[in-house]
């Protein structure tokens, strides 16, 4: 085989593996909610509503018209499928379906590593494994249903944009991408102000410079064109949102999260405000602290279903830490990756049911990025870091045997 071909052989094969293992996962477990394709279906037939209630829970009833409140892009993704095979063919093949697009973000983790400069195939891979299966992306695909297909979706169309950002930097390409990932995870339209900044010229090509320095030049250097690309880029899914709003509930800023059914406990949460300061302990617990709670037998812990702190679940993304932060390219990754999480921290649901946290999986692409830098200026990923990942590896799969029992 000519060498050239070699990362993307073992790349493809990475996938293959992938989407084994995640159908493998998920092929028995029926989340019952897979609202976005009879969304789609209503698509085709001129409606935004359902004929019938998908569940006791997460759906907004108006009259005899159900309305699903989450964000649309990936019932508008699902369309040509759902024109060629229906909605209850889709239904039925969700393992599949799911478990083809977490083998595509795999790919896209591969793809991208490789572009931000990991040579080393060894470590493209301990990188590829670090996010496949040691993050939230392994319990959405076992769990499916429409509170995760969005996770899959999002993180798709965010690999997109940081592919373009390290690739050919069509702005209008990167704007189309980051309007359909705020239509598909509304916390992601934090990310397009940072996508511009990144749009400055060089800020990953250049040689390691201080942010004060980036900030300089690029202050001489306003790439108005590109910035213009971005916002016509994003523009249509904007116009989309109040458009679809207003058509719902009669006001472009009704998203409908406030309306839908919830269960008692979560009912609560939401009176205390859609977005508050109070709900931030909660959903850093989830994140950061919360446990399991240890027992007898085998795997010898039993999640609640609320949160497992991500320094369980996913300790590799501290490799992180090791970034090259000479790079303003890094400094702003690590902006992006904040900025998406901070709508989450403010939101009363907190990801119920969940194993891990499972909206910090909006801001993983960023960290895996700062983690491709800290393999390029490190070396080869060490010991102590692969035995790090394998743990998360192991306590994610420990997750699958939960995901249909907890």
């Amino acid at each position: 085989m000519n060498p050239r071909h070699v990362p993307a052989a073992v790349g493809w094969a990475l996938v293959a593996v992938a989407f084994v293992v995640f159908y493998l996962c998920a092929r028995d477990f029926d989340a019952g909610r897979s609202d976005f394709y009879y969304l789609a279906d209503a698509f085709l037939h001129g409606r935004t509503w359902l004929a019938f209630a998908p569940g006791p829970n997460d759906v907004i009833v108006i009259g005899e018209q159900f309305y699903v409140p989450f964000a649309p892009f990936p019932a508008i993704a699902a369309m040509p499928l759902i024109a060629i095979i229906g909605p209850e063919a889709a239904d039925r093949a969700e393992p599949i379906i799911n478990a083809a697009l977490a083998a595509t973000t795999v790919g896209m983790c591969w793809w991208l590593v490789g572009r931000l400069g990991v040579e080393r195939l060894r470590d493209r891979a301990w990188l590829a494994i670090l996010f496949g299966f040691s993050t939230q992306i392994l319990w959405v695909t076992t769990r499916g249903g429409v509170w995760h297909t969005g996770h899959l979706i999002a993180t798709l169309l965010t690999f997109g944009c940081l592919l373009e950002l390290w690739g050919k930097r069509r702005a209008w390409l990167i704007g189309l991408m980051a309007g359909a990932a705020f239509l598909t995870r509304a916390p992601l339209a934090f990310a397009a102000p940072l996508y511009a900044l990144m749009l400055i010229p060089g800020p990953a090509l250049r040689a390691p410079e201080t942010l004060g320095a980036y900030v300089e030049r690029g202050a001489r250097a306003v790439p108005w064109r590109a910035w213009a690309g971005l916002a016509v880029g994003v523009l249509p899914s904007i116009v989309f949102f109040f458009a679809y709003n207003q058509i719902r509930f009669g006001s472009p800023w009704e998203s409908g999260y406030g309306l839908a059914t919830l269960p008692d406990f979560l009912r609560h949460q939401r009176d205390l405000g859609l977005f508050a300061l109070v709900h931030v302990p909660m959903n850093l617990d989830y994140l950061f602290f919360h446990l399991p709670k240890l027992i007898a037998d085998p795997p010898f812990f039993r999640p609640d279903g609320l949160g497992l702190s991500i320094f369980l679940t996913s300790p590799g993304l501290l490799y992180a830490v090791l970034a090259d932060w000479r790079r303003a390219s890094s400094w702003l990754l690590l902006g992006v990756a904040v900025a998406v999480l901070i709508p989450s921290l403010l939101y009363y649901g907190g990801g119920w049911l969940q194993y891990g946290y499972r909206y910090a999986l909006d801001s993983v692409p960023f960290v895996i990025a700062l983690c491709a830098s800290a393999a390029v200026i490190r070396g080869p990923i060490s010991l102590g870091w692969r035995l790090l990942i394998l743990f998360g590896v192991a306590v994610m799969f420990a997750g699958v045997y939960w995901a249909y029992g907890i």
